[in-house]
Parts: C-alpha cells; structure tokens; sequence
C-alpha cells in the first residue's frame, strides 16, 4: 500500500486567489449554477450539488481549510483522533468500546471515514442536545441571561 502519512501543511492562499474565490462564491449565490456539457448546453446543477458548492465556497471565503473523503476511505488511528479532536488513546478507547467500528491490517487498527463522521455526528447532536436542555431548565427558573453578582468578570 503506498504511503499513507499525509503532511498537512497550511497554504497561504494569494490576494488574487481570495478575490477569485469571492468573486466565485458571490455568483454562485447570486446565479444558479449550471453544467455545460461539450455541445455547450447547459443544464442546471443537481440541488445537493449547489448546496455543496456553495458550502464548499463559503468556507474558502471565509479562510477556513476544506478536505473531501471517500466515505469508504481507511483511516488510522492519528487521522481519526484529529477528524474527532480527540487524543490517539481516547479514540483507542472509543474503538474498544464498540462506539466506533473498527478493523484491522495487521496489527494497526482502521476505521472508515464514514464510520467515524457519523460517530462525530453522535455525539456533535448529543452534545447540542445537552447544551439546549441546559438552557431550556435555566430559562424554566427564570436564570437564563442572569450575571451572578460576584462574578469578577460582569460588568
């Protein structure tokens, strides 16, 4: 299998480069994009195909870094720990719990990127979840918004 360390290197985008992809993103929002094929027909896009492109634009613009995965694409632990922002050990414990399905090559421990995105999303819901409920009870007993008076911090 060829080599599968991955150096992620950060890549100044140019001035030219952001105008472009502003420029791309401002049209993309404000015409619906379309396909043309090589007999210059054009056809509009497919609305989940839009959506990701607009989406895809929108993070650019906003100078966040984008990577695409096969859904069947094998990660290693490393990778993994990083998608999920998580030490190596957690997400070796994560496995051994059953909270993410695993395989093996060898002696090395793979999940599939598909696996592990929907584990994120899990727990990403779980902890939304968590955090309106929390909100919801303080709203119920009138705490919601409330400074209390000895914090050094409030204004």
């Amino acid at each position: 299998m060829a080599d599968r360390k991955k150096n992620v290197a950060e890549v100044p985008i140019s001035e030219q480069d952001q105008r472009e992809i502003l420029e791309m993103y401002s049209r993309i929002r404000l015409e619906k994009a379309k396909r043309v094929g090589p007999d210059g027909r054009a056809q509009p896009l497919p609305a989940n195909l839009y959506s990701f492109l607009c989406q895809l634009l929108a993070d650019l613009k906003d100078g966040k870094s984008v990577a695409i995965l096969q859904s069947n694409a094998e990660l290693t632990t490393v990778e993994a720990a990083k998608i999920l922002s998580v030490s190596r050990q957690f997400l070796i414990g994560l496995l051994e719990q059953g909270q993410i399905p695993f395989h093996r090559v060898g002696t090395h421990r793979r999940m599939y990127a598909r696996d592990v995105l929907a584990y994120k999303g899990r727990r990403d819901a779980a902890r939304r979840k968590t955090l309106d409920d929390l909100t919801r009870a303080e709203f119920a007993e009138g705490l919601y918004g409330k400074v209390p008076p000895h914090d050094p911090d409030a204004r």
